[in-house]
């Protein structure tokens, strides 16, 4: 779709706002990509945007002209003038919201229907209801901001406020010498149709894995000496990728007594594994994350109906499934993390409620309920997959919800991505006492995460400040084995900015 801003009164080049207008676009219009050109749009013919700002006395207006499929709407956000004249940040927050506001008010108009999350764009939405109570608003004014400036139908504002909750609950324990802890794993027995995560087929890169284990290791052992140097401590961890169950006994063995040797877990209060595929799971894996310390694993089947399982590239049943969990309660008991996709193609929403009912018989701690999204990289996307009709997603949403909250679970951290279908969520739902904190700390960036190993981005938060700084180690095992310097290098960072927080802080 082609856009066109006017030249006048913008506090930048208006190519500045380039980006808040494409969230909005891929928000209302999935399948439109932008387009720039030298002149307006003839908005008599052509699909376009035309964006303007007009700027009066007391009053500065956006105004957003959307023309699609022969339809022509306008949407309007006013702000205070004053605001243009403030600090620079500020200034391109209020520009950038009003934008997004008049863009999704032309945009709504045209469609004939309001989206569930309204004109947010992010992929988290539980922080502005996080930030409003933290400031002293009450969970009811937290829930209506959401509905009412960003238009969030009430149902998923309630749920954002819930998890909100889940999330202050997790911050107050939190301390200022301490960090969550990521261990990456980038291997997996096959590669799923959906997957755009950064993993190897364990068949195709067997070469790799003894040597990655070595490698991580070493940046297991770097990093614990410089956290203990400093006086940090790891609060919360998890080993995910890829599918770290993919390593054998002795290799899992040989990366957790690196963790219990060098890193400062004294104060760890979780430590959570990543099985995942049930192909993985064997008793011997899970004697050995036990005694190691984990307290609690991921047996994601995604769906318990078999011919989806083979639609996606699953090399497992979903009695497999069931055996894999009754193994896991030998070793967990009921401390296992479940994953259900809907919107899976070939899957039905009566599929879908039969899903829910044998996962809700093994009676996990918690289940993660994911929306399909179209990943840039994967195997669906690439070979032209479509998403499921977005109202039979937000019947498997609904019927999901309302199963678990009669089991007795609780919604507690939430997130969005890219390409979802019906621009919905993945909610996490846990039985009371049973909150998997790494999860709300990792997204809702409440507190810095160190990540090691391929693919791993360490996040060092200033929560106060509202401050963000990120350092990617290599994303493939190869480059990682072939990195150390920049490896190094960014546990050093890491260590000194979360050293300096802690002393700023206490």
């Amino acid at each position: 779709m082609r856009i066109w801003f006017t030249e006048h009164n913008w506090p930048w080049h208006p190519k500045r706002y380039r980006f808040p207008t494409e969230q909005m676009l891929l928000t209302l219009f999935p399948g439109e990509r932008p387009e720039y050109p030298e002149t307006p749009p003839d908005m008599e013919g052509d699909q376009g945007v035309l964006i303007g700002l007009s700027r009066g006395r007391a009053k500065a207006s956006i105004s957003v002209l959307v023309k699609r499929e022969g339809q022509l709407r306008n949407g309007v956000a006013r702000f205070p003038a004053e605001k243009l004249d403030g600090p620079e940040e500020a200034v391109y927050h209020t520009v950038s919201h009003a934008l997004k506001q008049a863009f999704y008010e032309a945009g709504t108009a045209l469609l004939g229907y309001e989206l569930p999350w309204g004109s947010l764009t992010g992929v988290r939405p539980v922080k502005l209801p996080t930030r409003a109570m933290l400031e002293g608003r009450t969970a009811k004014q937290a829930r209506r901001e959401l509905e009412k400036v960003y238009r969030v139908s009430p149902p998923r504002a309630a749920l954002a406020v819930e998890c909100a909750q889940a999330a202050l609950d997790v911050k107050r324990g939190l301390r200022e010498d301490g960090m969550a802890l990521y261990i990456g794993v980038p291997f997996c027995p096959t590669r799923c149709a959906y997957c755009s995560f950064i993993s190897a087929d364990v068949k195709r890169s067997l070469s790799l894995v003894e040597p990655y284990v070595e490698a991580l290791c070493r940046e297991i052992e770097l990093a614990g000496n410089l956290l203990r140097e400093r006086g940090l401590h790891i609060g919360c961890a998890y080993m995910g990728g890829g599918t770290p169950t993919t390593l054998s006994a002795e290799q899992l063995h040989k990366v957790l007594s690196c963790v219990e040797n060098f890193l400062p877990m004294e104060r760890c209060a979780e430590f959570t594994v990543e099985a995942g595929r049930p192909d993985t799971i064997t008793a011997d894996k899970l004697e050995t994350l036990k005694t190691h310390g984990v307290h609690r694993i991921s047996i994601n089947p995604q769906t318990m109906e078999d011919g989806v399982l083979r639609t996606m590239g699953r090399a497992h049943t979903a009695a497999q499934i069931e055996e894999a969990m009754e193994l896991a309660q030998r070793h967990f008991g009921g401390m296992v993390n479940m994953d259900l996709i809907a919107g899976l193609p070939a899957d039905t929403l009566e599929g879908f409620g039969r899903t829910l009912d044998r996962v809700l018989a093994m009676e996990p701690a918690n289940i993660t309920v994911h929306t399909l999204a179209l990943k840039k990289g994967s195997r669906l996307t690439e070979e032209g997959g479509r998403l499921c009709v977005p109202e039979t997603v937000e019947a498997m949403l609904s019927l999901g919800g309302g199963r678990l909250r009669e089991a007795g679970y609780e919604p507690y951290y939430l997130y969005r991505q890219k390409y979802m279908s019906g621009s919905f969520e993945n909610v996490g739902w846990t039985r009371p006492g049973a909150v998997c904190a790494y999860n709300i700390v990792m997204m809702e960036e409440l507190q810095s995460v160190l990540s090691l190993g391929a693919g791993g981005i360490t996040k060092l938060v200033d929560f106060d400040k509202r401050k963000i700084v990120r350092l990617s180690n290599p994303k493939y095992a190869k480059e990682y084995l072939e990195s150390w310097e920049k490896v190094a290098e960014g546990k050093r960072t890491a260590a000194r900015f979360q050293a300096e927080l802690a002393g700023r802080l206490s």
